[in-house]
């Protein structure tokens, strides 16, 4: 055969020469190695998953409906569920919500990149936080776009830097996940939650709000999300989109998010949501709408925030206790990450990558967090997640980094 012959006739798209595979994936397939602990993953715990309740929602969606159950749906959504939804988000505050308003999407990563498809042309700029979820990162560098970024404290994103971002640079939209961010565990302060909504009024900028781990606090309840602050702040609603997902609080297998969006935006993202799937899965659908109905959640979320909570604590004590000045992190108050920076301190090291390559060595594993940032990455930043480890396998997994770290030097 020829090499003309033998050459690939596959022309990829230009646009994937800005996208990276995920360093994340990469890593977990060195995790094959047995006993080791991870700290890596950024999923919750199936062992959690109300799985009776799961199987009863959907054999009464096959007993209620099945045709519809079965069959081809709306692409808006099921209309079942999209009451539901709009129901579970007033408990939480946001009022006036019509099932109308949103869209259920397969997991809130569709919503995402609904987004880039019907907002992103080349060139466009888009404010992320600095760090943010790894994922929005490819999605809107796949549409072309060009981000910019907000540092982020234990409150949240820097609203004075980002009303100067803004400014300065007249951006398409600004992505921010408020309330314990992946990576970040942070959460944004009332008032700057106030500022937000205000600064977007003010510059007419749209806001686009990921609320996947809002329902995941450990205490007290977080501020309320941006989307239930909108009616205090007169003309936000036009102004932002809500994502929301069940995947963390029931099951990702299902895949159902949302999006809450402006009327013309809505209708937009509904069209090419046609073209790549028609529309989300029926029978997941009818099975978490049944699910909603029954009155499941609340104590569903009761159990997971206490045993996450527990998890968190033995990791914010094993962490200090191991490690102590070697490592700077804020605890977190809900979510599934503690986010930590290496200081150097003692003359250990502050390489996040390395220190992750050795980690496994020591049969511990974590994700390094440079490839959070979109620019200007921060070498000496990691993300570990308590959610899937119980609390002696965390223990034991922090002594082992403990002695990776000592080894790194």
């Amino acid at each position: 055969m020829t090499d003309q012959a033998s050459a690939s006739a596959v022309r990829l798209a230009e646009r994937l020469a800005n996208v990276e595979t995920s360093a994340i994936r990469e890593l977990f397939k060195l995790l094959g190695k047995p006993g080791i602990v991870s700290f890596a993953g950024g999923f919750p715990d199936a062992a959690l998953f109300d799985v009776e309740g799961i199987r009863e929602a959907m054999l009464a969606a096959l007993a209620t409906n099945p045709g519809a159950a079965l069959q081809y749906g709306a692409t808006e959504g099921f209309d079942p569920l999209r009451e539901q939804l709009a129901a579970f988000m007033a408990s939480k505050g946001a009022q006036a919500l019509a099932p109308t308003d949103l869209i259920v999407t397969t997991g809130s990563q569709q919503a995402l990149d609904l987004i880039g498809k019907t907002l992103v042309s080349p060139g466009d700029k888009v404010i992320v936080e600095a760090p943010t979820f790894l994922a929005t990162i490819q999605c809107f560098r796949l549409y072309g776009a060009e981000l910019l970024t907000v540092p982020v404290d234990g409150q949240g994103a820097d609203v004075e830097a980002l009303q100067h971002l803004i400014e300065l640079h007249r951006p398409k939209f600004v992505y921010l996940i408020p309330t314990f961010g992946n990576p970040s565990g942070a959460q944004m302060s009332l008032e700057r939650r106030r500022r937000v909504l205000e600064l977007a009024v003010r510059t007419r900028t749209l806001v686009v709000e990921d609320d996947p781990y809002g329902d995941l606090y450990f205490d007290a309840p977080p501020p309320p999300s941006l989307l239930a602050l909108s009616h205090e702040v007169p003309g936000s609603r036009a102004c932002l989109v809500h994502c929301g997902s069940l995947s963390k609080v029931l099951s990702p297998g299902l895949r159902i998010g949302w999006m809450v969006a402006p009327p013309e935006l809505l209708a937009k993202a509904t069209m090419c949501k046609q073209f790549s799937d028609a529309h989300t899965s029926t029978l997941a659908q009818a099975t978490a709408a049944q699910y909603l109905a029954a009155g499941r959640m609340p104590a569903t979320l009761q159990r997971v925030r206490r045993i996450y909570a527990q998890r968190a604590a033995a990791m914010v004590q094993a962490l200090r206790q191991e490690l102590g000045a070697a490592i700077d992190f804020v605890p977190p108050r809900g979510g599934l990450f503690v986010w930590a920076r290496l200081t150097g301190a003692n003359g250990r090291s502050a390489d996040g990558a390395a220190l992750a390559r050795l980690a496994i060595e020591h049969g511990v594993a974590f994700v390094p967090g440079a490839p959070f940032f979109a620019r200007d990455p921060d070498p000496a930043t990691l993300r570990l997640s308590f959610a899937t480890v119980d609390e002696e396998r965390i223990r034991e997994g922090v002594r082992r980094l403990a002695k990776a770290l000592e080894q790194a030097g």
